[in-house]
């Protein structure tokens, strides 16, 4: 370790013009903060993109990682999770229209505060899962001037698909409301990677092979919610668009991007999800696309057994481009 470790918990206005973006950083003594300044530079500022019901504290441990490898860490919890939402009862929701916009914005404003305070520093953005689906939008629309972009626990779910399940969404919405909750479209999405994995001992054993993961992420109530219709629409909306090749032909050519997935992860088809989506930025002119699966790994390959070598991998690649 460089220095004692800070956290430093911070608010801005979300895009939604109501909500208080809860926002962290996670820095040491010699690098600094917006509360104080350092006298070093990290060797660059990487901003966390979270999934799908879930919140930023689940990542403290690979922020304090990465902090310890010369690195500052932010992050914020999206509307509708973690300490954004006002109240358990917004949990999962997002609005049906515009919600897409407000979480891309929402991660355009932490990027633009955090590198005020880092001027000069390499930026690196890393979204996993849903927030995975965040970044390949977000870099399609504001991927000038990152350093690099990591991908962890991506798909590729056929547009018509998500298509599809936008239509019923926001069909069931004018109906029922945004704020419904459906079991019919969460059993066509979350709902449905559980079976997918054999032998299962909970119906959430997709996200990792650790029991103690699983069991602690079914305790935890800003964990497993069920999504509105409203907030189904937003992600269903990510995933259509960023599967296009329209989509990645707008992504800096000049960005490297790592995918990282395990090979048992439902979300990204145990593999070919994940597989196919580096073959789109590939075959849209990025010019370096490197990919990793992990054997016998699930969805959360950075809470796996063995997530050691996880952080490994991928801080080295991190450092490895920003030292380019």
């Amino acid at each position: 370790m460089q220095g004692q470790q800070y956290t430093v918990p911070f608010t801005y206005l979300s895009k939604d013009l109501k909500s208080r973006v809860n926002a962290k950083l996670w820095t040491n003594e010699e690098y600094g903060s917006p509360d104080w300044p350092g006298s070093l530079k990290p060797k660059g500022v990487i901003q966390i993109v979270h999934g799908m019901a879930e919140y930023i504290d689940r990542y403290d441990d690979l922020a304090r990682y990465m902090v310890d490898r010369g690195f500052v860490v932010c992050a914020e919890d999206h509307i509708g999770h973690g300490a954004t939402a006002s109240s358990s009862d917004e949990y999962g929701h997002m609005p049906a229209y515009g919600g897409k916009d407000i979480l891309l914005g929402d991660v355009h404003t932490l990027r633009l505060q955090v590198a005020d305070c880092f001027p000069g520093v390499p930026y690196v953005l890393y979204g996993h899962s849903m927030g995975s689906f965040i970044a390949r939008c977000y870099i399609a629309c504001h991927g000038e001037g990152l350093a690099a972009c990591v991908l962890s626990g991506t798909g590729n779910v056929p547009q018509k698909l998500s298509q599809g399940g936008l239509m019923l969404a926001r069909a069931i919405a004018s109906v029922r409301g945004e704020r419904y909750r459906s079991k019919l479209i969460d059993n066509m999405g979350a709902g449905a990677y559980g079976k997918q994995i054999e032998g299962a001992r909970t119906n959430l054993d997709w996200l990792s092979t650790d029991p103690s993961v699983v069991d602690k992420y079914i305790d935890d109530p800003k964990c497993g919610f069920m999504f509105t219709v409203g907030g189904y629409s937003t992600l269903l909306g990510l995933t259509a668009e960023c599967v296009t090749p329209e989509c990645a032909s707008k992504v800096p050519k000049d960005l490297p991007i790592l995918l990282v997935s395990g090979d048992g992860d439902p979300v990204g088809e145990m593999g070919k999800g994940v597989q196919a989506a580096a073959q789109l930025l590939l075959d849209a002119g990025v010019q370096c696309v490197d990919e990793k699966l992990y054997e016998g790994m699930r969805h959360e390959i950075h809470n796996e057994i063995g997530h050691e070598q996880v952080y490994d991998d991928i801080v080295s690649w991190i450092e490895d481009k920003v030292a380019d």
